[in-house]
């Protein structure tokens, strides 16, 4: 632990942080305000899952192997990179920027003794192209887009100055 600089330290931690508070939000969004996920959000997911996988094994291996943890940092960072672009990309979809290739999704689950027509008929229809939630004219997609991409580039900064002040 002597060779870790204290901005590699902070960078590795951020890189298992950023993404679990990112996917927290995520989920206490859908499950506790009921903003379901569409399509493009769901894969604005999946990278924050590999980068909490990436940060998490960081975090075991830092004391061993500090080049490992760098390693996996920066995967873990460029990992929140895709998904902060995917969020981007989602985000010009809602705002009419451009036009998303995705159809609109559902949650689809019928309950005991229910037919699949019915639940179809009480699931929520959740459009890609239609923010949810917004506040100051930012919608999820958007916070997503700033927080995975500025935890990025924070990350990387704090790496390129541990490697600095070695």
């Amino acid at each position: 632990m002597k060779n870790l600089s204290a901005s590699t330290r902070l960078a590795i931690w951020l890189a298992l942080l950023a993404p679990a508070i990112l996917l927290g939000g995520a989920y206490v969004s859908q499950y506790g305000f009921g903003l379901y996920p569409c399509e493009m959000c769901w894969w604005q997911r999946y990278p924050h899952f590999v980068a909490l996988f990436f940060g998490a094994i960081a975090i075991l291996v830092m004391v061993r192997s500090v080049q490992l943890a760098r390693s996996l940092a920066i995967l873990a960072a460029i990992a929140m990179a895709v998904s902060g672009l995917i969020g981007a990309f989602h985000a010009g979809v809602e705002y009419q920027w451009w036009e998303g290739f995705t159809a609109c999704t559902s949650t689809l689950k019928p309950l005991p003794g229910e037919s699949y027509l019915d639940a179809a008929m009480r699931a929520p229809i959740v459009r890609c192209d239609v923010a949810p939630w917004t506040m100051f004219g930012i919608s999820l997609a958007g916070y997503n887009f700033l927080a995975s991409c500025g935890a990025a580039l924070v990350i990387a900064v704090l790496l390129r100055r541990g490697r600095l002040h070695k």
